[in-house]
């Protein structure tokens, strides 16, 4: 009698590519292109302004004091 095969797990894509929600202070290189919102110093949206940033060039000022940047919308391209 054949012994069945055992199955083998799916291959992995890589690392995800979820949106990053770390705040990151005015002024710091963008880690990542995208879509980038304000929040507040405890993480709550302070409003619908969203910025264009790209990897590597410094963040905007916010605002406000004590506001900082999440990534909300990473850009996609094809490497």
């Amino acid at each position: 009698m054949a012994s069945k095969p055992t199955p083998r797990p799916a291959p992995s894509k890589g690392p995800s590519k979820a949106p990053s929600k770390a705040p990151v202070k005015p002024g710091t290189p963008a880690p990542a292109s995208g879509q980038y919102k304000p929040v507040g110093p405890k993480g709550g949206n302070v409003g619908s302004t969203e910025i264009t940033a790209v990897q590597g060039k410094p963040l905007p000022p916010t605002d406000k004091a004590g506001q900082s940047w999440v990534l909300v919308d990473p850009t996609k391209h094809k490497a």
